[in-house]
């Protein structure tokens, strides 16, 4: 299917069940053993069992329509619809889209929640959303637990999941079997709220994301259009679904009734197992996985021969800069395999507004060209007034998956959303002469030394291409002359080893100004979605840097 949709996304799930009823629409796979984990709460003490062998579960299109339908059902005669709110704080699993679906189908805004959100963060999500519903896992009992007497009152909680129902909740298997596989009689425009998704909280509590149903749709459109994803294409899918990166790449297998794979684990050898045994044709990784992965290759401790890869047509990686020689060593070992970079926010439905294009494979390093259906600029820091090529600017996107705002918070929408449409994103860019979109950074990570903008990014790149290194993250550190200083976290891959001495020697090609003036060796820690949470490093290191700097200790 080509060309914008005019419907709302549910109706994409109905006609598949009509046209595919039977074929498979999901996979759920375990592949590894977990020891048996104890989830205590005041009322229990509960060993869960776990399954013995690697487990798999699937369900047809036709399935997965009928149970979004019960779903809906359910909470109509709970009295949820239109203008209400529902909460999914789920691990990803096969229950995790018939719900979102089902939410969906009533009128009601689906609202996904991030599954590392603390109690704390779970009870401030839920009232900024003004969530009537919240639906949750095991692996969150003891959180909800915790606020439970806080959000219980004005709010139905329901568990979903095995093993006994918390007493401060219903069960949900127990409500949803007893309602109708029938689509309800709701009508949906494209026009309609659709879904609150939630921000990184990178600067605080997360903003409430709202985005239509023409946003939704939209992102189907983008994604079936960028990849060329086909009715027999098979999309593995590691990423969380809570977030919009992974939801709205799987909407390239909505929107061709396509078989998709939800894997749950990351490690190199569950991921090729997964492409192998399912005949998987797309993956889209994080670069810590597909580092990983690549890593595990060169140590020999997977054979590429032990595995059908043959199918694998592509490879596209987003949520956070793609450092060039990642690719490069990707096509050595996979060199039929298409590629290609996402760029995206949640303010503008996930990845899309800006791709690399598999046709321009020659510009590895560029987020690339505006996407399907959107228009790019970059601006100078009143928002409005375009730099010239070449120049650093502010990246702004437009296009029909701009979010309609962040939900009860006019003043940071104003702040991100002009009058006119665009929306600024906070990323710092630049255009080459032909077109092409390179991110810089962060406007927030910018590090100002002496007066002089040095971009995170380009240093990262640059010490990524040393065989030792891992993953690294620079950022800006205190310093009482030049204001700031640039700082370099690196993490040393497995079997090799490097000294400050060695890295020193090795950004002896970079002009002096952005060359590190301290080197740390530690792990980088990264978020859910694979982006390097510098905010929790900056924590840890400028808080020490400055004590030194003023206790007058050279560091």
């Amino acid at each position: 299917m080509k060309g914008p949709i005019e419907m709302p996304i549910t109706d994409l799930l109905e006609r598949n069940a009509k046209l595919y009823g039977n074929e498979v629409a999901l996979v759920e796979i375990n592949p590894e053993l977990q020891e048996k984990r104890r989830i205590t709460w005041k009322e229990y003490d509960l060993i869960m069992p776990a399954p013995t062998t690697a487990y798999r579960r699937e369900i047809t299109w036709q399935v997965f329509d009928e149970k979004a339908n019960r779903v809906a059902n359910m909470l109509m005669a709970r009295g949820i619809g239109r203008g209400n709110k529902v909460a999914i704080l789920l691990m990803n699993c096969l229950e995790f889209l018939p719900i979102y679906f089902g939410i969906l189908k009533t009128g009601a805004v689906v609202v996904p929640m991030n599954f590392r959100f603390s109690a704390d963060e779970i009870k401030y999500c839920l009232e900024l959303s003004e969530t009537d519903v919240l639906m949750f896992g095991p692996e969150f009992i003891g959180r909800v637990e915790e606020i439970a007497e806080d959000i219980g009152d004005n709010r139905l909680l329901l568990y979903v999941g095995t093993g006994v129902c918390p007493t401060f909740a219903e069960d949900y298997d127990e409500q949803v079997v007893n309602y109708s596989s029938l689509a309800p009689a709701v009508h949906l425009t494209n026009a309609d709220d659709a879904a609150i998704y939630f921000s990184s909280g990178t600067t605080g509590f997360p903003k409430a994301i709202l985005h239509n149903h023409e946003s939704l749709s939209h992102s189907a459109c983008v994604e079936q259009n960028h990849h060329s994803t086909t009715h027999d294409d098979c999309f593995l899918l590691i990423p969380p679904l809570y977030h919009t990166g992974a939801k709205m790449h799987w909407f390239g297998s909505l929107m061709t009734g396509s078989k998709a794979v939800l894997l749950k684990g990351t490690s190199p050898k569950a991921i090729l197992e997964a492409i192998s045994q399912e005949r998987c044709t797309i993956v889209w990784l994080l670069v810590p996985w597909a580092q990983d992965l690549l890593d595990a290759l060169d140590r020999g401790d997977l054979k590429l021969s032990d595995y059908a890869t043959d199918q694998l047509r592509l490879m596209h990686i987003g949520a956070q800069p793609v450092p060039p020689v990642l690719v490069r060593r990707w096509l050595r070992y996979f060199p039929n395999n298409q590629y290609d970079t996402n760029y995206g926010l949640s303010e503008s439905i996930g990845p899309g507004c800006v791709h690399l294009g598999v046709e321009n494979i020659h510009k590895v390093g560029a987020i690339g060209v505006p996407g399907y259906g959107w228009q790019c600029r970059i601006v100078e820091e009143d928002g409005v007034t375009e730099v010239k090529q070449g120049s650093v600017g502010e990246l702004c996107v437009k296009g029909p998956g701009v979010m309609t705002c962040y939900y009860n918070d006019p003043k940071a929408t104003a702040e991100v959303l002009m009058p006119d449409g665009w929306l600024r994103t906070g990323d710092m860019a630049m255009q080459d002469e032909d077109g092409f979109i390179f991110l810089v950074d962060r406007k927030k990570d910018v590090i100002i030394s002496g007066g002089e903008n040095i971009y995170p990014v380009q240093i990262e790149d640059f010490l990524r291409t040393n065989d030792a290194v891992k993953d690294v993250a620079v950022i800006g550190l205190p310093d009482p002359r030049l204001g700031e200083i640039t700082g370099a976290i690196i993490e040393v891959k497995e079997g090799y080893t490097l000294t400050e001495e060695e890295v020193n020697r090795f950004c002896g090609e970079l002009p002096r100004y952005k060359r590190p003036r301290k080197i740390i060796f530690a792990s980088i820690p990264r978020n859910a979605t694979g982006k390097i949470e510098k905010p929790k490093l900056r924590e840890i290191y400028c808080v020490e840097n400055l004590v030194a700097a003023q206790n007058g200790i050279e560091l």
